[in-house]
């Protein structure tokens, strides 16, 4: 499952073509002997040999891993920014953002993931409505998390480059928290109107079984369509991004560790300034897990959909395409360690709600709100513009 044109079918054409209707697999499989140069008889069933086995391990491992640390994480982070009021600044506004698309990937995603990769072995039992709600889901969560990125370096560039410029208005921040989803939702909808379910003969003990082939699949007649939506969506949600976030974090380490202050220095300005140092290589380690993590991604597709026999040839090519995936997917847990274990010291606060219900439980007479009062014992100080990214 995933961003893919026709090529995708390369690991289970063989077996489609003798179940799909004469004109149809025409339509989709016109352009495969010129374009790979491969006999379809002789394209092996991807679902059989160790390469399979090894990659339905490791797909699994990290699906559940994250399930368990985006699912778990992003919630504790949702649920404390929701309680405690001073933690919705303008940037933990976004990471709020990041971490819901992450926490729906997980939570609906995901499981029906591991059940098409790892229990079913490539088969989608679910429907074509969650076959094209799955792919859909995934795909938008994929550029709001790109999205969110950028507008936190750009908040950051801002907000230490020109610390004398007026903050954003609400007004404006509100704009650009609509604008981070609706982008998304927007470029997204190919993914949903092309997602399809194939019925194909599984080359296994029983020869009468049957799977499902669910994925993002584009007609070869639209392949020109394909190739400029991909490079679109390629330029827009990746390149870009990437090259703006690089001169941000470039600016804004010129300004803290190459630019002399003015002054004397006071303990507090130094604290402040490690503080925001600490922030900016945090940012800058999520942007190079960002790139290490979805480069490899981008340039398998375009070498597969643009260059296919430098590819397809490969027998586990597909089986590639599938691990490949599965660690651009693992990007998301990464953002939740930095930013909602790290940076936000969500665990602190996690432990404080809990320890507030239970005074409560035992002190009927006092509201939460009181006692929220007396336990919020640490000022609004330097600490909390650094562990909030203030």
């Amino acid at each position: 499952m995933g961003d893919v044109n026709v090529s995708q079918l390369t690991g289970a054409s063989a077996e489609m073509q003798d179940s799909l209707p004469d004109g149809q697999w025409d339509h989709y499989g016109d352009g495969y002997d010129m374009d790979y140069g491969i006999p379809p008889d002789e394209i092996p069933d991807t679902t059989q040999g160790q390469a399979f086995f090894v990659a339905t391990i490791v797909i699994g491992v990290v699906l559940v891993c994250i399930m368990l640390v985006c699912g778990l994480g992003n919630l504790i982070f949702i649920a404390t920014l929701t309680r405690y009021k001073k933690l919705r600044n303008l940037t933990n506004l976004l990471i709020a953002n990041l971490a819901i698309s992450d926490f729906i990937v997980a939570v609906v995603c995901c499981p029906f993931l591991v059940d098409y990769y790892v229990v079913k072995q490539l088969s989608w039992d679910h429907g074509l409505v969650m076959c094209a709600s799955v792919n859909y889901l995934r795909t938008v969560s994929l550029y709001v998390s790109t999205n969110a990125l950028l507008a936190i370096a750009v908040d950051r560039y801002m907000a230490i480059v020109h610390p004398l410029r007026p903050r954003m208005k609400y007004q404006t921040a509100y704009f650009l928290l609509t604008g981070v989803w609706i982008v998304p939702i927007l470029i997204s909808i190919p993914s949903a109107y092309f997602a399809c379910e194939t019925t194909y003969p599984h080359s296994g003990t029983d020869p009468t079984t049957h799977k499902v082939f669910c994925a993002q699949i584009w007609p070869v007649d639209q392949e020109a369509y394909y190739r400029s939506y991909f490079m679109f969506v390629f330029a827009v949600e990746f390149v870009g991004p990437v090259i703006v976030m690089a001169i941000c974090y470039a600016h804004i380490s010129k300004e803290l560790w190459f630019k002399n202050v003015p002054g004397f220095q006071t303990e507090q300005i130094r604290k402040r300034l490690r503080c925001r140092r600490k922030t900016v290589m945090v940012l800058i380690g999520i942007l190079t897990a960002y790139i290490l993590c979805w480069a490899p991604y981008y340039g398998y597709t375009i070498l597969r959909d643009f260059y296919p026999t430098l590819i397809s040839r490969q027998k586990n090519s597909l089986v590639a395409f599938y691990i490949i995936e599965c660690i651009a997917m693992s990007n998301s847990m990464i953002n939740t360690f930095c930013f909602v274990s790290v940076k936000n010291n969500t665990v602190k606060y996690l432990k404080k709600i809990v320890l507030l219900r239970w005074r409560s439980t035992y002190a009927p007479s006092k509201t939460v709100d009181e006692m929220d009062l007396r336990t919020s014992s640490m000022p609004v100080t330097e600490e909390i513009e650094c562990i909030h990214l203030r």
